[in-house]
């Protein structure tokens, strides 16, 4: 397994997380859980649900396959990166001149004039998904030669540019705030895309692009190309199901109480901290190693990896899932209750958290074991798994949305989780899973959850009793 490489990953990450948690605590403040941060939240939810989805690996599960695949890589590159960005294109143009349509299928709930409101930066904020893309198609070239750091580094960017737009208008009323916010969002985007041009030139990518560029129209890629769209729309449903069931999530958020949909987006922020950092950056640099091991019928060495990883993802996730439930309150406290967050905003955002949480350590694992899905090109198997989760959670959301209002929504989600974790591991294979689950670390995986529990829990009760 390479530790370094999932270590520099993790490493980059990180830095990314802290800077984003930085601009989300500066948002918190100058925002509160208000109806303008809802509206930003709404407006930066479509563009952002397709950067997890791409950035997260959706893409790069169905791309990285048919690219080390492929007879003519650059050919084959060139053919995709083209027809994404020209779709992607015409899609942003549209919603630039007719906004107020897409608003409304992203907050059923709210009335015409909030929607109208919204709906100018929903136009801006959406450029970012072209931005993203081309970002996440240039990363997955760097996957391929094992470079990690550029791409693990470069939302950090996003983060900076939010970051010193806060700073600049944090004291201008909500309004100039939140379009200094989407507008930053656009120049956080370019400068991602000019740092990874400038690692893809430096590791002579470029040159794979230029060729592909020249000898585009070569006729024998065009059953290369069939192939990848046969796997892309499945891959992308497969491994979306977090994402899309979070937007819906803001969507259904739309029906409650005012501040909702900020009470998700920032819990949801620290939940993702753990996932990426752990879950995330492991799955990232196995996947290329995972997919050339199975194309070459090299399955012990495959699977070695996978058991390594199991072990490595379940105590750290594992840790971080026990932390998360019982360190909520001190958590949100400390990122958070400042300005125009108050404190029952931030109860409301303790509880949404907790039930995020639940699911923190099937998610990553789900993460893991669908790898092996993907690299042997089971895409549309785990679509059929997706759905599945998805029709959960959704159910679980609209049974429990009323009574426990958005907490109920996170807790649908983590529902769906554990059953995304249980169907994918069937599909890879029971008799392996209880392989790896009945070796003498399951004992000290379940000792070291209830030693770190009740330390948790003792150390939770003591800077409660600080903070009160």
């Amino acid at each position: 397994m390479q530790l370094k490489s999932i270590f520099t990953n993790s490493l980059g990450i990180l830095f990314s997380r802290v800077t984003g948690l930085g601009r989300d605590v500066l948002m918190a403040s100058a925002l509160g859980a208000s109806v303008w941060s809802d509206m930003f939240f709404v407006a930066f939810k479509l563009p952002n649900l397709f950067r997890r989805i791409f950035a997260e690996g959706a893409f790069t599960q169905a791309f990285m396959p048919s690219f080390i695949a492929s007879r003519h890589k650059g050919v084959f590159a060139t053919a995709i990166f083209l027809r994404f960005l020209l779709f992607l294109t015409t899609i942003s143009l549209l919603i630039t001149f007719f906004p107020e349509p897409i608003t409304k299928l992203l907050a059923w709930g709210w009335d015409s004039e909030q929607i109208a409101q919204t709906a100018p930066m929903t136009a801006i904020n959406f450029w970012y998904l072209d931005l993203i893309f081309i970002v996440t198609f240039l990363a997955t070239l760097l996957q391929y030669k094992n470079h990690f750091a550029t791409t693990a580094m470069s939302t950090a960017l996003l983060n900076i540019s939010m970051i010193t737009a806060l700073y600049l208008y944090m004291k201008e009323d909500p309004k100039t705030v939140a379009y200094a916010l989407s507008f930053a969002v656009l120049i956080g985007g370019t400068l991602q895309v000019i740092v990874h041009l400038m690692a893809l030139k430096n590791l002579t990518l470029h040159k794979l692009l230029i060729g592909g560029w020249k000898y585009r129209n070569k006729k024998d890629v065009k059953e290369e190309n069939r192939n990848f769209q046969s796997l892309f729309l499945p891959g992308i449903l497969g491994n979306s199901t977090p994402q899309v069931s979070a937007f819906i999530d803001t969507l259904l958020a739309t029906f409650l109480m005012t501040g909702s949909v900020s009470f998700l987006f920032y819990a949801n922020r620290i939940f993702q901290l753990p996932l990426a950092l752990i879950a995330i950056a492991t799955a990232t640099v196995l996947f290329p190693a995972v997919s050339k091991a199975l194309k070459n019928n090299q399955e012990i060495e495959a699977y070695v990896n996978l058991d390594k990883a199991f072990w490595l993802l379940a105590f750290l996730l594992g840790a971080a899932m026990v932390g998360g439930i019982l360190l909520a309150e001190p958590i949100v406290w400390l990122l958070f209750e400042r300005g125009k967050f108050t404190q029952v905003q931030t109860l409301e955002t303790v509880l949404v958290l907790q039930m995020y949480m639940v699911g923190l350590l099937p998610f990553g694992l789900a993460k893991l074991f669908s790898l092996f899905l993907y690299a042997s090109h089971r895409h549309l198997k785990a679509a059929k798994i997706a759905v599945y989760s998805l029709i959960t959670s959704v159910t679980a959301s609209l049974i429990l949305m009323h009574p426990l209002g958005a907490s109920g929504l996170a807790l649908a989600g983590s529902i769906g989780g554990w059953v995304l974790f249980i169907f994918t591991v069937k599909e890879v294979g029971t008799e392996r899973f209880m392989d790896i689950v009945k070796s003498k670390k399951s004992l000290y995986f379940i000792a070291m959850i209830i030693l770190f529990s009740i330390l948790i829990y003792f150390v939770n009760s003591w800077i409660l009793t600080l903070m009160r």
